[in-house]
Protein backbone atom coordinates (compact mmCIF):
# COMPACT_ATOMS: atom_id res chain seq x y z
CA UNK A 1 0.00 0.00 0.00
CA UNK A 2 1.22 3.38 -0.86
CA UNK A 3 2.54 6.07 1.68
CA UNK A 4 2.48 9.79 1.55
CA UNK A 5 4.90 9.64 -0.76
CA UNK A 6 3.29 7.42 -2.99
CA UNK A 7 6.09 4.65 -2.80
CA UNK A 8 4.61 1.60 -1.65
CA UNK A 9 5.08 0.00 1.89
CA UNK A 10 5.14 -3.75 2.35
CA UNK A 11 2.79 -5.55 5.12
CA UNK A 12 5.36 -6.75 6.87
CA UNK A 13 5.46 -3.14 8.51
CA UNK A 14 1.77 -3.61 9.95
CA UNK A 15 0.91 -7.02 10.20
CA UNK A 16 3.05 -10.21 10.92
CA UNK A 17 2.08 -13.95 9.92
CA UNK A 18 2.89 -17.06 11.50
CA UNK A 19 1.20 -20.43 12.80
CA UNK A 20 -0.66 -19.98 15.98
CA UNK A 21 -3.21 -22.53 17.61
CA UNK A 22 -6.51 -21.56 18.88
CA UNK A 23 -10.13 -23.67 19.51
CA UNK A 24 -11.89 -24.32 16.44
CA UNK A 25 -15.00 -23.28 17.79
CA UNK A 26 -15.69 -20.89 20.26
CA UNK A 27 -18.93 -21.98 22.37
CA UNK A 28 -21.83 -18.91 22.85
CA UNK A 29 -24.04 -18.74 25.20
CA UNK A 30 -26.84 -15.74 25.32
CA UNK A 31 -24.68 -13.98 22.82
CA UNK A 32 -21.71 -14.53 26.14
CA UNK A 33 -18.64 -16.94 25.71
CA UNK A 34 -19.10 -19.99 27.47
CA UNK A 35 -17.49 -23.21 28.80
CA UNK A 36 -19.99 -25.63 28.87
CA UNK A 37 -19.56 -28.50 32.15
CA UNK A 38 -20.84 -31.65 31.71
CA UNK A 39 -21.63 -34.06 34.78
CA UNK A 40 -24.15 -36.87 35.89
CA UNK A 41 -25.24 -37.38 39.34
CA UNK A 42 -23.74 -40.12 41.38
CA UNK A 43 -25.32 -43.21 42.58
CA UNK A 44 -28.15 -43.35 44.90
CA UNK A 45 -28.37 -38.84 44.14
CA UNK A 46 -30.93 -37.24 41.92
CA UNK A 47 -30.29 -34.88 39.35
CA UNK A 48 -31.87 -32.20 41.24
CA UNK A 49 -29.14 -33.22 43.73
CA UNK A 50 -26.40 -32.61 42.03
CA UNK A 51 -27.61 -29.30 40.29
CA UNK A 52 -27.85 -27.96 44.19
CA UNK A 53 -24.09 -29.47 44.40
CA UNK A 54 -22.67 -27.61 41.35
CA UNK A 55 -24.05 -24.70 42.03
CA UNK A 56 -23.20 -24.60 45.36
CA UNK A 57 -19.25 -25.23 44.31
CA UNK A 58 -19.55 -22.23 41.82
CA UNK A 59 -20.84 -19.83 44.58
CA UNK A 60 -17.86 -21.01 46.46
CA UNK A 61 -15.88 -20.15 43.98
CA UNK A 62 -16.87 -16.31 44.07
CA UNK A 63 -15.23 -15.10 40.71
CA UNK A 64 -16.13 -11.91 39.29
CA UNK A 65 -17.45 -11.53 35.63
CA UNK A 66 -17.80 -15.11 35.43
CA UNK A 67 -21.66 -16.32 35.53
CA UNK A 68 -23.38 -19.51 35.58
CA UNK A 69 -26.48 -21.03 33.89
CA UNK A 70 -28.23 -24.44 32.96
CA UNK A 71 -29.06 -25.88 29.58
CA UNK A 72 -30.89 -28.72 28.47
CA UNK A 73 -32.95 -30.93 31.00
CA UNK A 74 -31.26 -29.54 34.36
CA UNK A 75 -32.27 -26.13 33.08
CA UNK A 76 -35.79 -27.04 32.59
CA UNK A 77 -35.71 -28.99 36.33
CA UNK A 78 -34.79 -25.37 37.34
CA UNK A 79 -37.53 -23.60 35.53
CA UNK A 80 -39.77 -25.74 37.01
CA UNK A 81 -38.59 -25.78 40.93
CA UNK A 82 -41.47 -26.55 42.85
CA UNK A 83 -44.06 -26.73 40.56
CA UNK A 84 -44.39 -30.28 41.35
CA UNK A 85 -46.36 -29.92 44.43
CA UNK A 86 -48.54 -27.22 42.35
CA UNK A 87 -49.58 -30.66 39.39
CA UNK A 88 -50.55 -32.72 42.65
CA UNK A 89 -52.47 -30.21 44.05
CA UNK A 90 -53.96 -29.50 40.89
CA UNK A 91 -54.22 -33.29 40.01
CA UNK A 92 -55.91 -33.68 43.77
CA UNK A 93 -58.47 -31.17 43.19
CA UNK A 94 -59.67 -31.85 39.53
CA UNK A 95 -60.57 -35.77 40.97
CA UNK A 96 -62.25 -34.24 44.00
CA UNK A 97 -64.20 -31.82 41.03
CA UNK A 98 -65.11 -35.04 38.69
CA UNK A 99 -65.93 -36.88 41.92
CA UNK A 100 -68.30 -33.82 43.60
CA UNK A 101 -69.73 -34.02 40.23
CA UNK A 102 -70.48 -37.47 40.05
CA UNK A 103 -72.28 -38.20 43.36
CA UNK A 104 -73.58 -34.93 43.65
CA UNK A 105 -71.74 -34.23 46.96
CA UNK A 106 -69.22 -32.52 48.73
CA UNK A 107 -68.36 -35.24 51.66
CA UNK A 108 -68.45 -38.78 49.75
CA UNK A 109 -65.13 -37.06 47.36
CA UNK A 110 -63.16 -36.36 50.46
CA UNK A 111 -64.13 -40.14 52.04
CA UNK A 112 -62.86 -41.37 48.39
CA UNK A 113 -59.68 -38.91 48.33
CA UNK A 114 -58.84 -40.05 52.01
CA UNK A 115 -56.60 -43.48 50.51
CA UNK A 116 -54.65 -40.93 48.50
CA UNK A 117 -52.21 -40.59 51.87
CA UNK A 118 -52.11 -43.95 52.62
CA UNK A 119 -50.96 -44.65 49.03
CA UNK A 120 -48.59 -41.54 49.68
CA UNK A 121 -47.57 -43.11 52.77
CA UNK A 122 -46.79 -46.78 51.02
CA UNK A 123 -44.95 -44.94 48.21
CA UNK A 124 -42.14 -42.81 50.30
CA UNK A 125 -41.43 -45.92 52.69
CA UNK A 126 -40.94 -48.30 49.80
CA UNK A 127 -38.75 -45.22 48.42
CA UNK A 128 -36.59 -45.19 51.24
CA UNK A 129 -35.86 -48.62 51.48
CA UNK A 130 -34.94 -49.19 48.46
CA UNK A 131 -32.43 -46.03 49.08
CA UNK A 132 -34.07 -44.19 46.07
CA UNK A 133 -34.62 -40.63 45.87
CA UNK A 134 -37.46 -38.57 45.00
CA UNK A 135 -36.88 -37.41 41.27
CA UNK A 136 -38.85 -36.43 38.76
CA UNK A 137 -40.14 -40.06 37.79
CA UNK A 138 -40.86 -40.43 41.00
CA UNK A 139 -42.92 -37.43 41.25
CA UNK A 140 -44.40 -38.86 38.00
CA UNK A 141 -45.71 -41.60 40.18
CA UNK A 142 -47.28 -40.05 42.97
CA UNK A 143 -49.52 -38.21 40.85
CA UNK A 144 -50.31 -41.77 38.90
CA UNK A 145 -51.29 -42.74 42.58
CA UNK A 146 -54.60 -40.31 42.92
CA UNK A 147 -55.71 -42.31 40.27
CA UNK A 148 -54.88 -45.44 41.57
CA UNK A 149 -55.95 -44.96 45.17
CA UNK A 150 -58.98 -43.52 44.62
CA UNK A 151 -60.68 -46.46 42.84
CA UNK A 152 -60.71 -48.60 45.90
CA UNK A 153 -62.49 -45.50 47.64
CA UNK A 154 -64.81 -45.39 44.64
CA UNK A 155 -65.69 -49.25 45.34
CA UNK A 156 -66.79 -49.14 48.54
CA UNK A 157 -68.16 -45.91 48.85
CA UNK A 158 -70.91 -46.74 45.99
CA UNK A 159 -71.62 -49.45 47.30
CA UNK A 160 -72.40 -47.88 50.52
CA UNK A 161 -73.99 -45.58 49.46
CA UNK A 162 -76.47 -48.12 48.12
CA UNK A 163 -76.49 -49.79 51.34
CA UNK A 164 -77.78 -46.38 53.32
CA UNK A 165 -80.67 -45.70 50.97
CA UNK A 166 -81.96 -48.84 51.27
CA UNK A 167 -82.27 -48.09 55.15
CA UNK A 168 -79.28 -49.30 56.59
CA UNK A 169 -77.33 -47.52 59.27
CA UNK A 170 -73.77 -46.15 58.30
CA UNK A 171 -71.82 -48.66 60.32
CA UNK A 172 -73.37 -51.49 58.58
CA UNK A 173 -73.70 -49.91 55.47
CA UNK A 174 -69.93 -49.55 55.62
CA UNK A 175 -68.93 -53.07 57.07
CA UNK A 176 -71.17 -54.78 53.93
CA UNK A 177 -69.63 -52.56 51.32
CA UNK A 178 -65.93 -53.50 52.34
CA UNK A 179 -67.02 -56.81 53.02
CA UNK A 180 -68.77 -57.30 49.55
CA UNK A 181 -65.46 -54.81 47.72
CA UNK A 182 -62.88 -57.12 49.28
CA UNK A 183 -62.32 -59.48 46.34
CA UNK A 184 -62.34 -57.03 43.42
CA UNK A 185 -59.89 -54.36 45.32
CA UNK A 186 -57.61 -57.39 46.36
CA UNK A 187 -57.96 -59.24 42.83
CA UNK A 188 -57.13 -55.74 40.73
CA UNK A 189 -54.62 -54.69 42.95
CA UNK A 190 -52.84 -58.22 42.61
CA UNK A 191 -53.15 -57.91 38.82
CA UNK A 192 -52.17 -53.80 38.83
CA UNK A 193 -48.97 -55.16 41.27
CA UNK A 194 -47.59 -57.72 38.93
CA UNK A 195 -48.18 -55.71 36.12
CA UNK A 196 -45.72 -52.66 37.93
CA UNK A 197 -43.32 -55.42 39.23
CA UNK A 198 -40.71 -55.70 35.97
CA UNK A 199 -40.81 -51.82 36.83
CA UNK A 200 -39.48 -52.24 40.14
CA UNK A 201 -36.92 -54.61 39.42
CA UNK A 202 -36.03 -53.55 36.09
CA UNK A 203 -32.33 -53.18 34.92
CA UNK A 204 -29.96 -51.98 32.18
CA UNK A 205 -30.65 -48.51 29.89
CA UNK A 206 -32.64 -46.52 32.16
CA UNK A 207 -33.25 -48.77 34.89
CA UNK A 208 -33.16 -45.53 37.37
CA UNK A 209 -36.34 -44.03 35.56
CA UNK A 210 -38.07 -47.15 35.62
CA UNK A 211 -37.06 -48.64 39.12
CA UNK A 212 -38.30 -45.25 40.82
CA UNK A 213 -41.30 -44.90 38.76
CA UNK A 214 -42.52 -49.00 39.12
CA UNK A 215 -41.36 -48.16 43.05
CA UNK A 216 -43.36 -45.27 43.92
CA UNK A 217 -46.27 -46.56 41.77
CA UNK A 218 -46.13 -50.54 43.91
CA UNK A 219 -45.68 -49.51 47.36
CA UNK A 220 -48.05 -46.92 46.98
CA UNK A 221 -50.64 -49.05 45.51
CA UNK A 222 -49.84 -51.91 48.16
CA UNK A 223 -50.43 -49.47 50.65
CA UNK A 224 -53.27 -48.09 49.64
CA UNK A 225 -54.76 -51.43 49.22
CA UNK A 226 -54.01 -52.48 52.96
CA UNK A 227 -55.30 -49.54 54.17
CA UNK A 228 -58.05 -48.25 52.45
CA UNK A 229 -59.86 -51.32 53.69
CA UNK A 230 -59.64 -50.18 56.87
CA UNK A 231 -59.09 -45.87 56.57
CA UNK A 232 -62.13 -45.78 53.90
CA UNK A 233 -64.96 -47.58 56.26
CA UNK A 234 -63.81 -45.51 59.09
CA UNK A 235 -64.26 -42.08 57.89
CA UNK A 236 -67.48 -43.25 56.04
CA UNK A 237 -69.03 -43.50 59.37
CA UNK A 238 -67.25 -40.99 60.78
CA UNK A 239 -68.41 -38.54 57.90
CA UNK A 240 -72.08 -39.59 57.55
CA UNK A 241 -72.77 -39.64 61.45
CA UNK A 242 -71.06 -36.16 61.50
CA UNK A 243 -73.09 -34.42 58.40
CA UNK A 244 -76.07 -36.45 59.43
CA UNK A 245 -77.05 -37.44 56.27
CA UNK A 246 -78.56 -35.09 53.89
CA UNK A 247 -80.64 -37.20 51.29
CA UNK A 248 -78.95 -40.37 51.39
CA UNK A 249 -78.54 -40.05 55.64
CA UNK A 250 -82.28 -39.09 55.76
CA UNK A 251 -83.24 -42.42 53.93
CA UNK A 252 -83.01 -44.71 56.72
CA UNK A 253 -85.05 -42.19 59.39
CA UNK A 254 -87.54 -42.04 56.26
CA UNK A 255 -87.94 -45.71 56.10
CA UNK A 256 -88.26 -46.29 59.61
CA UNK A 257 -90.33 -43.31 59.78
CA UNK A 258 -92.72 -44.82 57.90
CA UNK A 259 -93.05 -48.22 58.95
CA UNK A 260 -93.63 -47.30 62.10
CA UNK A 261 -96.58 -45.19 61.14
CA UNK A 262 -99.93 -46.42 62.28
CA UNK A 263 -102.06 -47.70 59.68
CA UNK A 264 -105.26 -45.12 59.06
CA UNK A 265 -108.77 -46.35 57.72
CA UNK A 266 -110.27 -44.48 54.73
Amino acid sequence: MPNAKGEPVPLSEFIHIGPATGPAVIPHFNLYRSIKVEGEAAPGHSSGQAIVAIQKVFDQLGVRGISSDWTGLSREEVKAGSLAIVIFAMGILVVYLVLAGQYESLSDPLIILMTVPTAMLGALLFLSLRGEVLNIYAQVGLVMLIGLAAKNGILIVDLANQRLAEGRSALQAAREASKARLRPIVMTAISSLFGFLPLVLASGAGARSQTSLGTVVFGGLLAATLLSLFVVPVFYVVMKSWLGGGPVGHASALMEATETAPEQGP
